[in-house]
């Protein structure tokens, strides 16, 4: 009996299968992660490459007729659905006069609080709503000589359910932003700005 034991401590054949049944799932995990992370990456890249393409196209005359920008978001879409046709979208358009009204409408901030208060204190109205707007964009392409920033947001399903295990979500949240300036084909029409008081 004795014998026996020292012939089974000393046998080695079945330790490498074992070892490799140990490390099989981790290995697994970590090459579906890997995987997952490139493709996110590469969806990413797709995206940001078909907003760059479509936004200069939004901005040319012509395309003014698009105001909801379902031609546009199609456009997008077409390049996103070639790699991944599971994924689904949200887009939004703001138009803004120029570039140094993409912020907060200023205010006169009597009290140092650094925010607005509506009871007390003046605002300078960039976009005619006679509101103070923390984004004074207007929705929508906007017109000649107006700063448009687009934006697309994307989910699609991973693709390893091993991403639970990991503490992920079943879902890959991307977006895109662009900003650019529609071309001046005609005058542009702009609100003045006009101080408002309570």
């Amino acid at each position: 009996m004795r014998r026996m034991l020292l012939a089974v401590n000393n046998e080695e054949c079945g330790a490498t299968i074992i070892e490799f049944a140990i490390i099989l799932p981790v290995m697994l995990m970590l090459i579906m992660g890997l995987c997952e992370f490139a493709f996110q990456a590469y969806v990413q890249s797709v995206l940001s490459g078909a907003m760059q393409f479509a936004g200069r196209d939004s901005s040319i005359q012509g395309n003014e007729s698009d105001t909801n920008g379902k031609v546009l978001d199609q456009q997008v879409m077409k390049s996103v659905w070639s790699v991944i046709s599971s994924a689904t979208y949200v887009s939004s358009r703001k138009s803004y006069a120029q570039f140094g009204t993409i912020a907060p409408e200023p205010f006169q901030d009597n009290n140092n609080n650094r925010r607005y208060d509506a009871a007390s204190e003046c605002f300078t109205d960039l976009n005619g709503n006679r509101t103070w707007d923390a984004d004074p964009g207007l929705k929508g392409q906007g017109g000649a000589g107006d700063v448009v920033v687009y934006r697309i947001d994307i989910s699609y399903p991973r693709l390893f359910p091993v991403a639970a295990l990991m503490g992920m979500t079943g879902n890959v949240a991307l977006s895109s932003t662009t900003t650019l300036k529609n071309q001046p084909y005609k005058t542009q029409v702009t609100s003045a700005a006009t101080q408002v008081c309570p």
